[in-house]
């Protein structure tokens, strides 16, 4: 009989506002008190970026119980960023709390980015002529023409990317058409870590979820997001093809700019965020390896805790 190894690293996934960033940081504070030093590592791909934090749900500084957030506030707002590029610095991250001692906890939805993170995985090559003549065609025809391209090569690719996500169609179009392969041969292998790991994953009833999300975007826009955006115009928001198309963010711009009332920019983020959810959920769903919690639990954390006891039973204790 085999005994598998130990976890080197925790993972906390799930849809969009199932409660991840504050499970991270109680599961952290409780493996402080017995002796386990952890901190959090984000993969949240919108949280990268510094000063998106009302439409990211990011947690404030002094909601994060003095547990260090590693790749959270990286980015500039006009920066571009890459799974591939993620994967290197998070890896780095972790690699470095390893060798002190220090248990990573991954906390994140984005699940292109946790996939590439934990999983057994090399991206492939990009031809730059190739990607220059796309990207120009995106600027062209648009997102949704380019999506019909990707849905005649690669049906299943289409599927998992949201028509107007000119960018990641794009991708998808690039490497299909590199390795003559579909995109989805080409995404991390669901099955093969690359360190031992122990993933948590937080879901409900989908009725509850769904009001739970209207009501979020209801509370970010009363919150300031328009009044957020207008800040980063001069950050270069405009310009970024990743920030600038964030659900919710792109909502705002469009009522900055005369195109959407805020009550229609509200109603827009909202079926687009809980569409994300459902896309979100359709890909976990398919790794075996994450141990399912109700995040309405009123025994939550003792139940992930003692999940994690049993998985880490003598992990980098200190003192």
């Amino acid at each position: 009989m085999t005994t598998a190894p130990a976890p080197e690293l925790l993972c906390i996934v799930g849809p969009t506002g199932s409660g991840k960033s504050n499970l991270g940081i109680q599961v952290a504070l409780q493996l402080a008190k017995r002796g386990i030093r952890a901190e959090i590592v984000n993969a949240d791909s919108m949280q990268f970026y510094r000063g998106m934090d009302i439409g990211t749900a990011k947690a404030p500084l002094d909601e994060r119980a003095g547990i260090k957030h590693h790749m959270l506030d990286w980015l500039d707002i006009a920066e571009e960023n890459t799974a591939a590029r993620y994967q290197i610095e998070a890896r780095k991250v972790i690699a470095e709390l390893i060798e002190k001692g220090i248990l990573p906890i991954v906390v994140g939805g984005s699940m292109l980015y946790i996939a590439a993170l934990i999983n057994t995985f090399e991206f492939p090559g990009r031809d730059e002529a190739l990607r220059a003549q796309l990207e120009q065609d995106l600027i062209d025809l648009g997102p949704l023409a380019m999506h019909k391209r990707l849905e005649l090569l690669d049906e299943t690719a289409a599927s998992r990317i949201e028509p107007q996500n000119g960018r990641r169609t794009v991708r998808a179009l690039e490497i299909v058409m590199i390795t003559g392969e579909p995109f989805a041969a080409s995404l991390p292998d669901q099955f093969e870590s690359f360190l031992p790991v122990l993933e948590i994953g937080l879901n409900s009833a989908r009725e509850h979820l769904v009001e739970r999300l209207a009501e979020r975007v209801r509370t970010m826009f009363a919150s300031g997001l328009v009044e957020e955006v207008r800040g980063l115009i001069d950050h270069g928001i405009r310009d970024s093809k990743t920030a600038s198309q964030a659900i919710g963010y792109a909502q705002a711009l469009a009522t900055i700019d005369g195109r959407m009332t805020e009550e229609e920019a509200i109603a827009d983020t909202i079926l687009l965020t809980q569409r994300y959810a459902r896309r979100q959920m359709s890909w976990f769903r398919r790794d075996p390896r994450i141990n399912w919690f109700d995040y309405q639990s009123d025994d939550l954390l003792t139940e992930v805790m003692r999940l994690v006891s049993l998985n880490l039973p003598n992990h980098g204790k200190v003192g």
